[in-house]
């Protein structure tokens, strides 16, 4: 097998034993709240306590040099996002099945679409004002707000989505600046302190028995799923690993149901495949607009 075949298959296998493992991660987390009760800040304190532990001494392999910023802001701001972004998504799955809360958690990416245009001034495109319509359309199928079922608690995996979608948009401000270790660590050390503020708010359960195992594993496998993910972005271009991302809605389907016995239900289907449809539409035109950016740089070049 060529070189080049092989680092393809690699990553295409790194992005879904990502998915695989944060579909686990969901379910563990699901099960401690949904199911033994543990309070959904406690969970989450406790998921990234327990994951900086495990990640730290790697992330700090480069030293003290790990902590030089000169974007200390940036930083306070991504990890405030991402605290919002992680409180609200653990109290989703607090109350609202997996596979709703994974469908709505994937409009992310149309999020990240109009923070772009709203804060970067980014040109967005026909095609991108398409898609975003289509996914926010998908989500409005899934929640059927019109219907006498709604509950105000299915918007929280949407608000997680937006708030990691800010998160993201930050991250790609730093990564112009700072080394991948230090965006890494800073957000590490930042969500473990406020985190444990909020549980402490509700009382700071520590968890024991089941729950408590189920965080621990919550806690290595989301470790685990960064890595793969990192490693599948080191292997192959994003735009080839991902279309396996979307394999993350099966997963955490299958997790569900043979976990809990959860099954979706009403219009969940057709508003998930417009989500993954428009999804792939906005990778599509991003393959087009490398492919463009690529030839006017070799025309730049050869004359």
């Amino acid at each position: 097998m060529p070189d080049s075949s092989r680092k393809s298959l690699l990553a295409a296998l790194a992005m879904v034993g990502a998915g695989a493992c944060f579909a686990l991660v969901n379910g563990a987390l699901q099960g401690a709240t949904m199911q033994l009760g543990v309070p959904s800040t406690s969970a989450a304190f406790w998921q990234y306590a327990l994951g900086l532990l495990v990640a730290l001494p790697f992330v700090l392999r480069r030293g003290p040099g790990a902590l030089k910023t000169r974007q200390p802001g940036w930083h306070l701001l991504r990890a405030g996002f991402a605290v919002i972004g992680i409180q609200l998504w653990v109290a989703g799955l607090a109350q609202v099945e997996i596979w709703q809360a994974i469908a709505l958690v994937m409009t992310s990416p149309f999020f990240v679409i109009l923070g772009a245009k709203l804060f970067f001034g980014e040109r967005v495109g026909v095609v991108r004002w398409l898609a975003t319509l289509a996914g926010f359309s998908g989500g409005m199928i899934i929640l059927e707000p019109w219907t006498d079922s709604f509950s105000l608690a299915a918007l929280l995996p949407v608000g997680a989505a937006a708030f990691w979608a800010g998160t993201s948009l930050v991250t790609k401000k730093l990564t112009r600046t700072e080394h991948a270790d230090t965006i890494t660590v800073y957000l590490l050390l930042l969500l473990t302190p406020v985190n444990a503020l909020l549980a402490l708010g509700e009382g700071g359960i520590v968890p024991s028995g089941a729950a408590l195992w189920l965080l621990v594993g919550a806690g290595v496998l989301t470790v685990l799923a960064n890595y793969l993910l990192t490693l599948a972005y080191q292997k192959a271009d994003a735009t080839f690993v991902q279309p396996f991302d979307h394999l993350k809605l099966p997963l955490n389907i299958a997790v569900g149901f043979f976990a809990f016995g959860f099954a979706p239900a009403g219009a969940f289907w057709p508003g998930a495949l417009v989500i993954v449809g428009a999804s792939l539409l906005v990778m599509l035109d991003e393959q087009k607009r490398m492919a463009r950016a690529n030839a006017l740089a070799t025309r730049s070049e050869a004359h």
